[in-house]
C-alpha cells in the first residue's frame, strides 16, 4: 500500500509541476507579445533595419586518398593563389594535419558573405572541385562561421 500512496504521491507532484511549466510558458508568452507592438502601432520611419554585416570564416576539411597527398597540394596552389588575389579575401591558408597526412583543411576569411558568394562564383573555385573529386575519400566538410565584431 506504502507504494501505491508513494506512485500517486509522484504522480501528483508531476502532474503539478506541468501545470506550473504550461502557466510559465503562458505567463512568458504574454509578456513576450505585450513588449512587441502590433504592426499597426509601429511608427512608419521609411527606412528598414538592415542586419550588420559579418566578416566571414570558412573552415573546409578536406580528406585526401592515401597517395595522392602531393597532387591535392600542387591543384590547391593554384587555388590559394587565385583566392588570396580576390578583392574580398583576407585570407585563403592551406594546412596538413601532421599526424593524418590525407586531411587538410582550408581556412579562408572574407570582408563579407557578398565576398564569399563572389569567390563561390569563381571559375577556378568550380575547376578545383572538380579536379579534387576523384582525389577524396569522403565528402569535404565545410563551415561558414559570423566573425564577430571588435566594436
Amino acid at each position: 500500500m506504502r507504494e501505491f500512496t508513494i506512485f500517486t504521491d509522484n504522480l501528483i507532484l508531476i502532474k503539478t509541476m506541468k501545470i506550473k511549466v504550461i502557466i510559465l510558458i503562458a505567463v512568458l508568452l504574454g509578456i513576450a507579445c505585450s513588449n512587441n507592438p502590433k504592426s499597426s502601432d509601429k511608427i512608419q520611419t521609411g527606412t528598414a533595419i538592415q542586419a550588420p554585416e559579418y566578416q566571414k570564416m570558412i573552415t573546409a576539411r578536406v580528406f585526401i586518398k592515401p597517395g595522392l597527398e602531393d597532387e591535392f597540394i600542387s591543384a590547391a596552389k593554384t587555388m590559394i593563389e587565385n583566392s588570396n588575389k580576390e578583392e574580398g579575401c583576407l585570407e585563403y591558408m592551406l594546412y596538413q594535419d601532421p599526424y593524418e597526412k590525407t586531411n587538410f583543411i582550408f581556412v579562408e576569411k572574407y570582408k563579407s558573405q557578398a565576398a564569399v558568394d563572389a569567390h563561390f562564383a569563381t571559375d577556378y573555385f568550380k575547376e578545383f572541385g572538380t579536379k579534387i573529386a576523384d582525389m577524396t575519400s569522403r565528402p569535404t566538410e565545410i563551415k561558414i562561421i559570423d566573425i564577430a565584431s571588435e566594436k
